[in-house]
């Protein structure tokens, strides 16, 4: 035969039975003896006859693609998200391709566009700081193509949602500070086009009036990206006022760790003089000395939810499925930026 394939078709004409024969056989249908079962399976597997899966696919209208769209694959959520979604989408039969907006809003919608062209079963996306025209993931909808968000989302779209309770989650870190004795808390605030840094915010004050703590804007400070350089910026501020914080929440982990560097260098003692809690949990939390108190997102956990839920909608293929928003837990990590090691 050479290099010509072996197709079903042909594999039937050798076996001399019916092509239905070979594909129930194949599939290990009930209705199919196990004896002609086995003798057709080996001789596939002799002849390396190899199902025609693009044509199985297109005939069911399938895929088995998943498009996931993220902000910052450099990121440590973003990639231990993306891991989770990978384990489960493979472990179901889908592949995965990855988009990275930057935050752009233009980036995000091309994106988009390029899924639904490439007729992806489904898409997985964490909006970008830019966006708030949500109009190109409405249109999913008129394509039949399911959608599910993740940690950023867009409660005015009606899609499968998973993320974590950020507000929980930095009331928790912020009653800590004022637990350990801190009277002078001061927040790193990420960009507030972003839900979820909203709600960080709106935790840290929640958190200050409970404690009988004075809400002081001079110590909210906005970043954009919470990069490390914003971090550093930030950090120097704060240590440049007259009346210092005595305690500091970062939304994220990267500017907590800039703030722990920039304090050593302008000789403050973490925690004696300023404690410092970030958000995610990231490794280098535990690497930096000390060690960062910070928030346990459960990134890893996030993605495989959002890949589990994507594919219950593909699968059942019901546009009628009513969307569903799973809250993944969060817990605070304590380490030494808040409590000295003994």
């Amino acid at each position: 035969m050479g290099n010509t394939r072996i197709t079903m078709k042909g594999l039937a004409k050798i076996l001399g039975v019916s092509t239905s024969t070979v594909s129930r056989a194949l599939k290990d249908h009930h209705s199919i003896g196990e004896e002609t079962r086995e003798k057709i399976k080996k001789t596939a597997l002799k002849l390396g006859y190899i199902p025609n899966s693009v044509a199985s696919n297109l005939r069911r209208r399938k895929t088995n693609h998943i498009g996931v769209i993220v902000p910052r694959i450099d990121r440590y959520f973003h990639s231990s998200s993306i891991s989770g979604i990978e384990e489960v989408a493979n472990e179901a039969g889908y592949y995965v391709s990855i988009f990275q907006t930057k935050d752009s809003y233009i980036k995000e919608v091309e994106s988009v566009e390029i899924l639904m062209s490439n007729k992806a079963d489904g898409i997985i996306a964490c909006l970008a700081l830019e966006t708030s025209d949500i109009d190109h993931y409405k249109q999913l909808a008129n394509t039949k193509i399911p959608l599910v968000l993740f940690d950023r989302v867009c409660n005015d779209l009606e899609s499968n949602k998973v993320l974590i309770n950020d507000y929980d989650a930095a009331f928790k870190a912020c009653d800590h500070l004022a637990k350990i004795g801190c009277k002078r808390i001061a927040h790193i605030a990420g960009n507030l086009n972003s839900s979820i840094f909203k709600a960080r915010l709106e935790g840290y004050k929640a958190a200050l009036i409970a404690n009988n703590l004075t809400i002081n804007e001079d110590f909210i400070f906005y970043g954009n990206i919470l990069s490390e350089e914003e971090g550093r910026h930030f950090a120097n501020a704060l240590f440049d006022m007259n009346t210092k914080p005595d305690g500091i929440f970062c939304a994220n982990d990267i500017t907590a760790v800039s703030v722990i560097q920039t304090a050593r260098e302008r000789k403050f003692s973490v925690p004696q003089d300023i404690a410092v809690v970030g958000f995610s949990n990231t490794p280098i939390s535990k690497i930096i000395q000390p060690s960062l108190t910070t928030i346990e997102d459960h990134a890893f956990e996030m993605g495989q939810a959002s890949a589990r839920l994507l594919i219950k909608q593909i699968e059942d293929n019901d546009q009628n499925i009513v969307s569903e928003t799973l809250i993944i837990r969060n817990e605070l990590i304590i380490r030494e930026s808040t409590v000295p090691a003994e």
